[in-house]
């Protein structure tokens, strides 16, 4: 595979710094980090953005997971390394990551059950999260970024 242009962020910097900005907001808004390392990896899987899957199973807090938990989140619905908040947050990622996939893109019961676990603070940060994740998403795989290479 053969890179098309240069990362974006970097041929227009101040577009790094508002998604850097944009993530920085989400922190500490009632999501635990894990949880928001999970929302990042599962919508980089549906994405196929290899450079976020690679760069995510870096992270330090990705790193402090368990295996099993990293091996079967594509599965979550049937592995039971998840707690019921985590399994909302998934499946609101999911949700919003596939808006085209079906008539009711975030149906009634994705939300009610997401936001049981979570407040309306909470569930600002997480779908700002989730936005901004596909962004970057989008980002690299439109422009075929390769993963583990430095920018």
């Amino acid at each position: 595979m053969q890179v098309r242009m240069k990362q974006p962020v970097f041929v227009i910097p101040e577009a790094m710094t508002a998604l850097q900005t944009l993530s920085k907001a989400t922190q500490d808004r009632g999501v635990p980090a894990t949880t928001l390392a999970l929302v990042h990896m599962r919508a980089s899987q549906i994405n196929g953005c290899a450079v976020c899957l690679e760069l995510h199973t870096r992270s330090e807090l990705f790193a402090k997971d368990t295996d099993a938990r990293n091996l079967t989140l594509a599965a979550w619905r049937d592995a039971p390394f998840f707690t019921d908040a985590e399994r909302a947050a998934l499946a609101l990622t999911e949700a919003v990551t596939r808006l085209a996939d079906r008539a009711d893109p975030v149906p009634d019961d994705v939300w009610t059950e997401a936001a049981r676990h979570y407040d309306e603070n909470a569930l600002a940060a997480m779908l700002i999260s989730i936005s901004a994740v596909n962004v970057w998403n989008r980002l690299n795989v439109a422009t075929r970024q390769i993963a583990g290479k430095k920018w």
